[in-house]
């Protein structure tokens, strides 16, 4: 027998939330708060472990930490009703697995009996009809509950906003005590079922909102098939950078809240902590535990690479805490029809890109760049049909051969008439073929020097988000191998990595001067590299237009939006990854 329901119009039943038990997380009053508000903050917020620093925050936590020091804890109910003094408790934090809640009261107000709790706030009083809004009523409303659950007797609650510095009487009818219970039981369903809820639409809570880089509400609409453009993303400019040492023998110490660089060659350097975003060493750099550790603290990944640039690994703290979309990505990479179909856009991206780069830089022959225009388009659409994954990889050999034997035409180093040829009469920056392992020329030398770094930012970018950069659907993984990192650089090789090494060249930026070749291959000089690691990190600071979103962003933020819009894939909310295909 079927329903006269499809699946979006199943009707839904509110029921409430089982008691918590000893294994049950109790909820946090503040999240209930942040549920009223917006149920789809909330679950990112508690479900989802995730978290961002706003001015606003910042503000918020100031305003607490008057009121953030506990002092003598409440009296017992009984002592309290035979106290006629006025008592004041800060920081009391209360329980109850009857209810499933826990909260910080800031201040516990006790007088002739009654027990007021009074939260803080950091902005003005709204004037609106009950005082306050409903997200803050029911949070004191909470505390309430919570009291009374401990045999206090509360009467009504208070709110203090401290901008204003107006007090706010909080009246405790049923009907805000039913809403109270009501939205802890909705919002501890909604965790228990592991269903994010839908981002708002077009609000004007979403601007100033914390976690909007996050929840990304305007571009889950926009890909959903909304016809209203998405705003720009409110963040602030990329005031933390990478801190990139590749002096040998230089040793990174902790001076109070700074790095301090010691470096035989380049001088001693002192970098902010707040400045730097992660950790990059190159070959014989030492760095000390303290150092170290309070990286890791302060989740700062620190990268590692060889001498020539080979990335090794990353070390940082104890990691994004979500482990709902790592579950849903280890699900997914062991489903093979979903790890073929994900293959597929991941190499027609490519492609794709490829072309982009042949079309934009090309300086030879008109109807070569046809023909070979013509020949990636033709296997970008057999990638459409490729059965296997054998197959694929075949069609993926055939594109990067035919666009790196056409990787000539898009160098032209100034001079390049009059440049002087090496003694066997080749030119210093000629190419050929993409060679590795060792690269046997400068430009190669150059391109797996940018793979190497776009893996590390692919790398740092996936664990920033919660997902595991060790466990892919395209490459195969093995011990040690970022298959996942590799898998969504695909597409940025040609747009960042490729990019770089042509505008360094082109530009004159390195020259054949930089370059070391010997029999165990070519490999750029100490100074070759500090320039093209520069070139390579200014590229990542360049702004771009999204394709799709049509507002602007670095490159660096736009690989964290990819890894972001990777994540709500992998949970379900969009149907396919969008991959970064600029025109």
């Amino acid at each position: 027998m079927s329903s006269r329901f499809s699946k979006s119009e199943q009707l839904e039943f509110h029921l409430p939330a089982p008691p918590a038990t000893g294994e049950d997380p109790l909820v946090p009053a503040r999240m209930v708060n942040e549920f009223v508000y917006c149920p789809r903050l909330a679950y990112l917020m508690w479900g989802q472990a995730e978290w961002a620093e706003t001015g606003d925050t910042v503000d918020g936590r100031r305003v607490h930490t008057r009121v953030d020091r506990a002092n003598k804890p409440l009296p017992d109910p009984e002592v309290l009703e035979a106290d006629d003094t006025k008592i004041v408790s800060r920081s009391l934090t209360l329980s109850s697995e009857k209810l499933g809640v826990i909260a910080k009261i800031d201040i516990a107000e006790a007088e002739d009996g009654v027990v007021t709790p009074v939260d803080y706030k950091r902005g003005k009083r709204p004037h609106v009809a009950k005082g306050a809004y409903e997200p803050e009523r029911i949070q004191v409303c909470l505390q309430a509950l919570l009291l009374e659950e401990h045999a206090y007797q509360v009467e009504e609650g208070a709110i203090w906003y401290a901008e204003s510095r107006e007090r706010v009487r909080i009246v405790l009818d049923e009907e805000l005590r039913l809403a109270a219970r009501e939205a802890v039981s909705r919002l501890r369903l909604t965790v228990a079922h592991e269903r994010i809820p839908p981002p708002l639409k077009d609000s004007p809570k979403c601007p100033r909102c914390a976690l909007v880089s996050i929840c990304l509400p305007d571009e889950m609409r926009s890909l959903g098939g909304s016809n209203l453009a998405p705003r720009p993303i409110a963040v602030g400019a990329d005031e933390a950078l990478p801190l990139i040492v590749q002096s040998q023998r230089a040793r990174i110490t902790k001076a109070g809240e700074t790095l301090k660089v010691a470096d035989e060659e380049q001088g001693d350097t002192t970098v902010r902590l707040n400045d730097i975003s992660d950790l990059a060493l190159f070959g014989n750099v030492s760095i000390t535990t303290p150092a170290l550790a309070t990286l890791m603290d302060r989740e700062i990944p620190v990268a590692f690479h060889s001498h020539g640039g080979w990335f090794r690994g990353v070390a940082h703290g104890v990691g994004h805490r979500n482990v709902e979309v790592r579950t849903a990505q280890y699900k997914r990479s062991f489903d093979a029809p979903y790890c073929m179909g994900f293959a597929r856009d991941l190499v027609e991206a490519k492609i794709v890109n490829q072309r982009t780069m042949i079309r934009r830089n090309w300086r030879g022959d008109r109807e070569r760049r046809k023909g070979v225009l013509d020949s990636l388009n033709a296997a970008r659409r057999s990638t459409k049909v490729a059965s296997s994954k054998s197959i694929l990889l075949g069609v993926e050999g055939d594109s990067a051969a035919t666009y790196f034997r056409a990787f000539a035409e898009l160098l032209a180093p100034p001079g390049t008439e009059e440049s002087a040829q090496d003694s066997e009469g080749l030119a210093p920056f000629r190419f050929d073929a993409r060679n590795r392992r060792p690269p046997t020329d400068p430009v190669n030398a150059m391109l797996s020097l940018g793979y190497a770094m776009l893996t590390r930012h692919c790398t740092v970018a996936l664990a920033t988000v919660g997902l595991d950069p060790y466990r892919g659907f395209f490459h195969a993984p093995r011990y040690g191998k970022p298959a996942l990192a590799l898998d969504i650089m695909e597409p940025f090789r040609p747009i960042i990595a490729d990019s770089v090494v042509l505008s360094a060249v082109n530009t004159g930026e390195v020259s054949p001067g930089d370059f070391v070749s010997a029999p165990t291959g070519t490999s750029l000089t100490p100074t070759g590299r500090r320039r093209f690691v520069a070139a390579f990190e200014r590229r990542l600071s360049q702004e771009t237009t999204h394709p799709l979103f049509g507002y602007r962003l670095s490159m660096r933020r736009l690989v964290l939006l990819q890894a972001r819009l990777l994540c709500r894939h992998l949970l379900g909310e969009l149907p396919s990854y969008p991959h970064y295909l600029p025109r």
